[in-house]
């Protein structure tokens, strides 16, 4: 048998060896790979393993041996779902081996830009010292409102560590929740997006992407939020107009953001849309890495190498995510 699996710059040894302990035969593929080449090389696959590269209808067309489409990660927004249906070719994804893990990184961005951390440690690396200036000057979460857009399992634990464990108010914009179970959690639930980001001094976005919330934020939700208030996101780029975001921090509209993840990926320090965001001190950019932990990545391998067994295996591949894109399958699936 052979598998393919692309983005090999995201180290995952546990999954290659296990594979190939197995005897399949795995190809391995470089972030950016060109679909003509993608093609051809899961011409005779029996498994494709992806993180972020997109799996067109093309490709999947182009590999008539396919049992399943394994993205090692949470997002499909990347898969031609439908495509794959069509096909008869099941999709999984491994959606719970680092919630805990991205609000925990989600939580950092927010704590590191309240508390000016690259600022002062940039100035200090820089200088030696520094005293207690107005531009250095801090802010608290306890006491602060934390807004939410989007409150599934991520955002949930983000509010569980801003709400009972820094005393933050916690709301929350989320047409899918229940607002009775939200209250249980000590969470607000508010069914304005717009009104809710005005009264927050904190925002981290947590939901998926798909079109209803592409450009979700956007120049009215910007437009709209308070001009010393810190805005987080890891979970996919376009949830958030990006241009406009830019425009906001150039004009000094925001007091922070930490961001995880953007539309185009991987970021450059020059000739991409959100360049002009390096090298300020009221701005972190992290590479996507929010999830990258020891413990996670474990989890992951561990569950990815179930779902491939399960393929290689001929059984119902197990579809563990909530997400109706993959919940609409019905064939060589199970659904826990």
């Amino acid at each position: 048998m052979k598998a393919v699996r692309t983005d090999q710059e995201l180290e995952c040894p546990g999954i290659d060896a296990a594979l190939r302990t197995r005897g399949v035969e795995l190809v391995t593929l470089p972030d950016g790979i060109p679909e003509a080449e993608l093609m051809r090389a899961v011409a005779d696959a029996d498994l494709l393993l992806m993180c972020y590269t997109p799996i067109t209808a093309r490709v999947i067309e182009a590999a008539p041996k396919l049992r399943a489409i394994v993205k090692y990660g949470v997002g499909v927004d990347a898969i031609d779902i439908p495509a794959a249906i069509r096909r008869g070719v099941p999709v999984v994804n491994v959606p719970e081996y680092a919630e805990e893990t991205v609000a925990e990184g989600a939580f950092a961005l927010m704590i590191a830009l309240a508390k000016r951390l690259p600022a002062i440690g940039g100035a200090v690396q820089r200088d030696g010292w520094v005293w207690p200036q107005r531009r250095w000057l801090g802010r608290d979460i306890s006491g602060a409102t934390v807004g939410l857009v989007g409150c599934g399992k991520i955002g949930r634990s983000m509010a569980r560590m801003t709400g009972q464990g820094f005393r933050a108010r916690v709301l929350a914009y989320d047409p899918n929740a229940d607002p009775v179970a939200l209250a249980a959690l000590g969470i607000e639930k508010v069914d304005d997006l717009r009104a809710m980001l005005s009264a927050c001094d904190f925002v981290s976005v947590h939901c998926v992407l798909n079109e209803r919330t592409r450009g979700l934020i956007g120049r009215a939700e910007l437009a709209c939020m308070k001009p010393d208030a810190i805005l987080v996101n890891v979970s996919r780029g376009a949830l958030i107009d990006e241009a406009a975001l830019v425009e906001a921090v150039l004009a000094g509209r925001l007091g922070g953001v930490g961001l995880d993840v953007y539309s185009q990926e991987p970021l450059a320090t020059a000739g991409h849309p959100m360049s002009p965001l390096f090298g300020r001190d009221d701005v972190i950019l992290f590479p996507h890495l929010t999830f990258f932990t020891a413990e996670a990545m474990q989890r992951l391998e561990e569950d990815t190498l179930a779902r491939c067994f399960e393929a290689l295996d001929g059984r119902p591949v197990t579809v563990r995510s909530r997400d109706p894109r993959l919940r609409a399958q019905q064939a060589g699936v199970a659904f826990a």
